[in-house]
């Protein structure tokens, strides 16, 4: 598993004004798969999203951290959510000694990385994440 810190904003129901934070994730080597805040995201292709949440379905925004604090896309609105402890990390990425009190919002992120929930949910199911055959009952 790899660590790194990543922006991650929820697409559906919102477009560009969705709930965003910058955290710590961990990822498979692909990047395929990534963790965070007890959700499992799978690389996706979606209208203006790029993950999509292996339990719900729930599209989602997730990118590496970008230096001209424009992170949100242009459209987007609200404050986005920082982990405490990414906070100096950011702020030595973005050059800057002191994050904006209009754009972020410092919060406490817990580490919960549901890696052994989803591989077991992802061993019930097919590849194509529906039900195996043997699973089924007629």
């Amino acid at each position: 598993m790899i660590r790194d810190c990543m922006y991650i904003e929820l697409k559906t129901g919102y477009s560009d004004d969705g709930p965003a934070w910058i955290g710590y994730v961990k990822t498979s080597k692909t990047r395929k798969t990534i963790y965070f805040n007890d959700h499992a995201f799978q690389k996706s292709i979606g209208s203006y999203s790029n993950y999509i949440d292996i339990e719900n379905g729930d599209e989602y925004w997730i990118s590496g951290l970008k230096k001209g604090e424009s992170n949100r896309h242009w459209a987007g609105h609200g404050k986005i959510k920082i982990d405490r402890r990414a906070v100096a990390e950011y702020l030595a990425l973005i050059g800057e000694k002191e994050l904006p009190q209009n754009l972020f919002e410092v919060v406490e992120i817990e580490d919960r990385f549901p890696v052994e929930r989803i591989h077991r949910l992802l061993n019930e199911c097919g590849e194509d994440g529906s039900p195996s055959e043997e699973d089924e009952t007629n």
